[in-house]
């Protein structure tokens, strides 16, 4: 893949229209958190009938399964027929939807990508089918919101090993306590992907116990959500605490209903998310750099200085040219991704991790020149280059710390 389709290209003129329409204007009410992004994505879904297609492909998914479960091989096959994701492995215009938006309302596809690419596919590769059929069509078509909970305060990037949240068996229950920080959708969240560690007694080293995934749902008895998170960047995407106290879980919520999942605790199935929110940061960066891009095209031709425009300053073409390598560069990656992933084989976890570092590194570094190309007026909120740069920031701590992704692709090289 060298260039995007025509398709990709009419998606992504429709796309433009309905930012212009209906989020530009309200991306100051976000920003303040007068207004919850939710409502824009169940519009946007509605509008291009990705609702639609969601649920469609969400319950071609589940027949298939029913019919195997019927001939008594469901088991067997479940893990390969949730290969292509909520959307029928619509990725390439996935791409365009989340790198379009991005320029605009990062913050509003944090929301989305962490329901959708998190919540939702978490579910679909591990829950059994009742549990899909409880649990996915609500939150592909955005009529409920989801959450991934993995981050603890004290865990940062030592999110298994540093993880205190736990849970102990009583009966044929769980008991659930614990805490959870920087979540997003976590105030609103309807539908809750929580990670904690299995309380096997003092036999078992605290840092090896096992891990295990539960999905709640909002007014549970003793599951508390915290109010949204004041932060630098990313405003339209709220962030918070949520609080476990004791809270009483039927092993209907533990994700494959079974200690021992085929597919290995719940660290493994937090790796796979890894690797698809990491390559889901490439798409973001892509979309700040291309607004960066064209905001400084723009305004090079437009501002004037000592009688010219100061699109003929070469330190200014030094900035633009750096934004074109950027873009070009990044990119570059993310066909690669969307390509691969196509032909059945979707990059490793250490590769996408160092599509994040590069590709986040890239916009921050963008976005900073964009301010600095801008002047004065560049940090001004008006000219909205300030929110970009902030957003951008957010990407090389987001999905784990860019010095995380550093020992992952070194990990990855080593091991070859």
């Amino acid at each position: 893949m060298f260039e995007w389709s025509e398709t990709d290209e009419m998606i992504r003129a429709a796309v433009r229209g309905f930012i212009d329409k209906e989020v530009r204007p309200h991306v100051d009410a976000m920003e303040s958190g007068e207004l919850p992004p939710y409502p824009i994505i169940r519009k946007l879904f509605s509008e291009f009938g990705i609702d639609a297609l969601g649920a469609e492909s969400v319950e071609k998914m589940l027949a298939k399964e029913r019919a195997r479960a019927e001939a008594g091989d469901g088991e067997s096959k479940r893990e390969k027929s949730s290969g292509g994701g909520p959307f029928g492995g619509q990725q390439s215009m996935m791409a365009v939807l989340i790198s379009e938006l991005s320029g605009v309302s990062m913050g509003l596809v944090a929301a989305m990508g962490v329901s959708l690419g998190l919540g939702a596919a978490t579910i679909m590769s591990r829950g059994t089918l009742a549990q899909k059929e409880r649990w996915l069509a609500d939150i592909v078509t955005m009529k409920k919101v989801a959450a991934w909970a993995i981050t603890e305060p004290d865990s940062g990037s030592d999110a298994f090993g540093g993880m205190k949240t736990y849970v102990r068996r009583d009966g044929e229950d769980y008991i659930l306590n614990g805490r959870k920080t920087f979540i997003t959708n976590g105030p609103y969240a309807d539908t809750v992907i929580v990670y904690a560690k299995l309380d096997e007694g003092d036999g078992v080293d605290r840092r090896e116990r096992k891990v295990l995934t539960f999905v709640l749902d909002k007014g549970m008895e003793g599951f508390t959500q915290g109010k949204p998170f004041r932060k630098m960047g990313l405003h339209a995407s709220p962030t918070g605490e949520l609080f476990f106290d004791n809270v009483r879980l039927g092993r209907d919520r533990l994700l494959g209903e079974t200690e021992e999942h085929k597919g290995g605790d719940g660290r493994e199935s937090a790796r796979s998310s890894f690797t698809a929110e990491r390559i889901g940061v490439a798409f973001m960066a892509l979309g700040i750099i291309n607004e960066c891009h064209r905001l400084c095209v723009d305004y090079a031709k437009n501002r004037t200085l000592w009688g010219q425009e100061i699109g003929r300053f070469q330190l200014i073409q030094l900035k633009l040219a750096k934004m074109e390598v950027a873009r070009i560069n990044v990119q570059n990656m993310v066909f690669n991704a969307l390509e691969s992933t196509e032909a059945g084989k979707p990059p490793t976890l250490a590769e996408a991790s160092a599509m994040k570092l590069y590709s986040s590194e890239a916009a921050t570094e963008v976005a900073m020149d964009a301010i600095q190309l801008f002047g004065g007026n560049g940090y001004m909120t008006e000219y909205r280059v300030e929110q970009l740069a902030r957003d951008a920031k957010s990407l090389m701590i987001y999905a784990g710390s860019n010095e995380i992704q550093v020992t992952h692709v070194a990990k990855g090289l080593l091991a070859q």
